[in-house]
């Protein structure tokens, strides 16, 4: 990856993760978070573990992420795009979907206000 497409990818990310840190660490330790998404094998949904890694980047130094750092950067950008042109009709507040772009760091209620 060039730096050009880190630099985009960096953006990116940045923008699609409107959580912070600390906000997402409280969520992810919330029922309803651990209520959604696909498990494989050790109970922990693959958003789960996404929301863990996305607070762990967000606490990084720039310079300091690596060529893995940005791939999983990408695949939020990825998800919360895709998840977000899925959204349901009517409110969405206390829905598995909103909750499954909060554990991938995207509160869709964010854009809402």
């Amino acid at each position: 990856m060039d730096e050009e497409e880190r630099e985009a990818t960096y953006a990116e990310f940045g923008a699609c993760v409107n959580m912070a840190p600390a906000e997402l660490d409280r969520w992810l330790d919330s029922e309803e978070s651990q209520s959604v998404g696909d498990t494989h094998g050790d109970g922990e949904s693959t958003g789960h573990k996404s929301g863990r890694r996305i607070i762990e980047l967000r606490h990084r130094k720039k310079a300091d992420l690596t060529d893995d750092d940005y791939a999983h950067m990408r695949k939020v950008v990825g998800y919360v795009h895709r998840h977000l042109a899925q959204r349901p009709d009517g409110d969405v507040s206390e829905t598995n979907w909103r909750y499954s772009l909060m554990n991938w760091g995207h509160d869709p209620l964010k854009d809402d206000g």
